[in-house]
């Protein structure tokens, strides 16, 4: 049994390894990978050679270079390969014992499993006792019978089993007809579900008025191929609850027709209400001219109360443009939902979880604030994909309410010739204008440059001084020209945020809250840092134990390689950073960090927290970045060295 779980962790690194070289995009050398893996340089050449064992020979999955290892053209193919199949891995004949147990009301014959599955018999007892452990939190249970095993439990829990076993066989919350193929078994009539099944019923959905959510609904579309493909081994569920809402019956009826036009399955009343119940808490929504008064009209009074009340505090507490009526409206709907499909433990995946959390670290975090409260007053479970379309919710409210002023402002010099000018400003407002505003136009041909003060000079004659604020376009705005203004764009935003986080950065780092070699551990790690700043009065012992209840709530593990441990509340006697380099890396959350950054915020720095928290993760994002500081920051001066430079560039 060690060996087989040995094997599973060993592919499990590999699939990750793919992933974090699929996800970047980029070289990344043998060490760094190792690091990012908690394992050494040989084994990542191991797993490199392993991986690109799954494809055809000569096809390439990890290309290797002088720069080391990055993504080839076939690393998807790879990855499909590596998520099971019938290549006989321990996870998929685990997965084919949970389908043979869930198919047999009566139970397998342990020996037949054996033979069928070409192992020893042996081998099909830990796989058991493997199937025992995955059946924590599922209301099911096996039972043992001399050479008879038996899963018992309802048939709602049956069908949540297999979900699991769905999403087990996905990466990172993709899905794709393969993982359900392998899930539900190949002669599945579930399988089919996908392609015409999910086009009319978005289009029904639609024409019914609804928003429909995307990315939740393959995973809806998953529950109903589930569904149809129980229903075909007549496995249905008990006949509905005599109450059905008006848009229950609605949308069974539109399941129901197009289960039997597609599938050839023709749904129970148990069926038709269940699913109908997931499509409508899982992936509609309103739409857009539903007046407020019919959104509040749907909405228990309960749950708005305690949506609006948890909103209003986060708004105060991350100084955040978030109080305002149809987003508390349509984010109560959401958690409405929420609540309905937490009593049926049906959560929805949300695939976007992983770059949300490490792109805007700051919204995901107003997030969790707004999770916990509800989790408080509604009792609502927290998990991560949960919490990440709460984010959804905070990041589309404060994108609309972003503010002009953080447009950069830009001058455009262009000698006069009748309307060239004017002509130029036209295209640059078109096809600039989210980015810049532009706040003058030199007609001259010989213009005062040192007098210009705006963000950008966009300029179609060769400028007298150089600058990387200046950028060279044509008459006739091209292609190539908006993509240099972008560029500079960008490379003069980042500089600004960096410089403001390299200010406030030098003072809230102090050389008696550094360390270098973490031992193991989220609660070791936040325990040895509290401990410094609890010595320098920073804080006191209450702030670390909330900092410690902050990461049960949802892993700070924000890159991966940098954690950010801290506690809800602001209240630090004063602003401060305790950090620790790990070397090798550390398990944290469901992956390793090699910097652990713990922060104590203070009520009067309350504006800084955005900078700091969001620009520091950022500067952490970027792996050669992450190596260049952890190898050289054996002490605080040279941490704080390193630091510096990279802010600099």
């Amino acid at each position: 049994m060690r060996a087989l779980a040995e094997d599973d962790v060993t592919r499990a690194r590999q699939d990750r390894l793919l992933g974090i070289l699929a996800r970047d995009g980029s070289w990344a050398t043998a060490a760094t990978l190792a690091d990012a893996l908690g394992v050494t340089p040989r084994s990542i050449r191991s797993y490199v050679t392993a991986v690109n064992a799954r494809v055809v020979p000569g096809g390439s999955a990890i290309e290797s270079g002088p720069q080391g290892y990055r993504a080839g053209a076939e690393a998807g193919a790879a990855l499909r390969a590596g998520a099971g199949g019938e290549s006989g891995t321990p996870r998929d004949r685990l997965h084919r014992v949970v389908r043979s147990l869930l198919d047999a009301p009566d139970g397998v014959d342990v020996h037949e499993t054996a033979e069928r599955l070409h192992v020893s018999t042996a081998t099909v007892d830990a796989d058991l006792a493997r199937v025992r452990a995955l059946l924590g939190g599922t209301e099911l249970t096996l039972e043992r019978s001399a050479d008879r095993a038996r899963l018992r439990g309802t048939e709602m829990a049956q069908r949540r089993l297999l979900s699991r076993l769905a999403h087990d066989e996905m990466d990172a919350g993709s899905f794709d007809l393969g993982a359900l193929r392998r899930t539900l078994g190949e002669g599945s009539v579930g399988a089919q579900a996908f392609g015409p099944f999910k086009t009319d019923l978005v289009a029904e959905l639609g024409a019914l008025g609804y928003f429909v959510n995307e990315i939740g609904i393959s995973d809806v579309v998953m529950h109903i191929a589930i569904a149809a493909d129980r229903v075909a081994r007549d496995r249905g569920l008990e006949g509905g609850a005599s109450a059905e809402r008006p848009a229950q019956s609605e949308v069974g009826e539109i399941i129901a027709r197009l289960a039997v036009r597609h599938l050839g399955v023709e749904l129970g009343p148990g069926d038709r209400q269940h699913l109908a119940t997931l499509v409508l808490t899982r992936v509609v929504a309103p739409g857009a001219g539903d007046p407020v008064d019919d959104a509040r009209a749907r909405l228990e009074p309960d749950v708005e109360k305690a949506v609006r009340e948890v909103v209003e505090r986060a708004a105060g507490q991350f100084l955040v443009d978030i109080a305002h009526e149809d987003f508390i409206l349509r984010l109560a709907l959401h958690v409405q939902n929420l609540l309905h499909r937490s009593r049926e433990q049906a959560w929805s995946r949300n695939p976007l979880t992983r770059s949300l959390k490490s792109t805007y670290p700051m919204i995901f975090e107003v997030a969790v604030y707004i999770a916990s409260g509800l989790n408080e007053s509604l009792g609502i479970p927290l998990l991560d994909d949960e919490i990440a379309y709460i984010a959804m919710h905070v990041g589309g409210r404060l994108e609309r309410s972003r503010q002009a002023d953080q447009l950069l402002t830009a001058t455009i010099v262009c000698p006069g010739y009748y309307e060239l000018h004017e002509l130029l400003r036209s295209s640059v407002d078109r096809s600039l204008g989210q980015a810049i505003e532009v706040t003058g136009v030199e007609t001259r041909v010989d213009p005062d440059w040192g007098s210009i003060d705006t963000d950008l000079v966009l300029t179609t004659i060769d400028p007298a001084v150089a600058g990387d604020r200046i950028v060279r376009i044509q008459p006739f705005l091209t292609e190539s020209d908006v993509e240099r203004v972008q560029a500079a764009a960008g490379r003069i935003r980042r500089a600004r945020r960096l410089a403001r986080l390299r200010t406030e950065l030098e003072r809230y780092f102090d050389p008696h809250a550094f360390v270098h070699g973490l031992e193991p551990g989220e609660d070791a790690a936040i325990r040895r840092l509290g401990s410094l700043l609890v010595a320098r009065g920073v804080i006191d012992d209450d702030y670390v134990e909330r900092a410690l209840q902050r990461e049960q709530l949802s892993s700070t593990a924000f890159t991966e390689a940098l954690a950010v441990p801290h506690a809800m509340g602001m209240t630090a006697t004063r602003t401060e950073i305790a950090i620790g380099i790990a070397d090798p890396s550390i398990p944290w959350g469901e992956g390793r960090v090699q910097v652990v950054a713990l922060v104590a915020f203070s009520e009067t720095d309350r504006e800084a927290f955005q900078t700091v928290f969001e620009q520091f993760v950022e500067v952490f994002s970027e792996r050669e970045s992450v190596q260049r500081i952890v190898r050289r920051a054996t002490d605080f001066a040279g941490f704080l060295d390193e630091l510096v430079a990279v802010i600099d560039g």
